[in-house]
């Protein structure tokens, strides 16, 4: 029999929760291309568990001792668990590790936004939010197709997403998690593409293959 693929078009500025069980695989797919995406994902297990857990950027890099992951990765929690592996890349393979979530008072801070402005921070707050999972932080995500890079040995350096229309990461969760991404809402420096506009993302969630029994 068939598995049956999901599919979750995320508007652009906004984010989404989806529930993984252990063996699924997510494909985070740049219709467009050029959209910055923060990804994140949170084991299933409710709040009671401690210490809050969470994907872990900073535990990833020293897993694997790099600043970037690639296809065969396995990327770890805080508590050096196994949550999702980096099954296949269908871009241009750059996907900042280092840049926290935007949030309301950076883009005044570093960009002199007047008002509110939707950001990635407030977006996963909610998002987790209507999953009655209230979260302490907001981790550093991992930004997929977004073009940060180090240069002169310490200078980080944004370029524009390379991503093309269809480009797509494939991920397999390694335990039952939620998994959240969000279309980032930056559109005062150029990283969503040569023009900054955000733009949708979709995902397609394909359950694990049951175990011939």
């Amino acid at each position: 029999m068939a598995v049956q693929q999901s599919v979750i078009r995320v508007a652009a500025r906004t984010a989404r929760v989806v529930p993984l069980k252990r063996g699924d695989t997510v494909d985070v797919v740049n219709i467009e291309g050029g959209q910055v995406v923060d990804t994140w994902a949170f084991p299933a297990a409710g709040p009671a568990e401690e210490p809050f857990e969470y994907m872990s950027m900073e535990h990833s890099r020293i897993h694997h001792y790099r600043l970037m992951f690639r296809p065969g990765d396995v990327l770890i929690t805080n508590r050096l668990r196994p949550i999702l592996t980096f099954v296949e890349d269908h871009s241009p393979g750059v996907h900042d590790t280092l840049c926290p979530a935007c949030c309301a008072e950076s883009y005044r801070l570093y960009y002199g936004a007047e008002g509110h402005h939707a950001n990635c921070s407030d977006n996963l707050a909610g998002a987790m939010g209507q999953r009655g999972r209230a979260l302490p932080m907001v981790p550093t995500p991992w930004n997929l197709f977004m073009h940060t890079i180090v240069v002169r040995d310490s200078a980080l350096e944004d370029h524009a997403s390379e991503a093309k229309p269809g480009d797509h990461v494939r991920l397999r969760a390694e335990m039952d998690c939620l998994f959240a991404v969000s279309a980032c809402p930056q559109d005062i420096i150029v990283i969503n593409g040569d023009d900054g506009v955000p733009r949708d993302i979709e995902l397609r969630v394909r359950p694990a293959a049951p175990e011939a029994g």
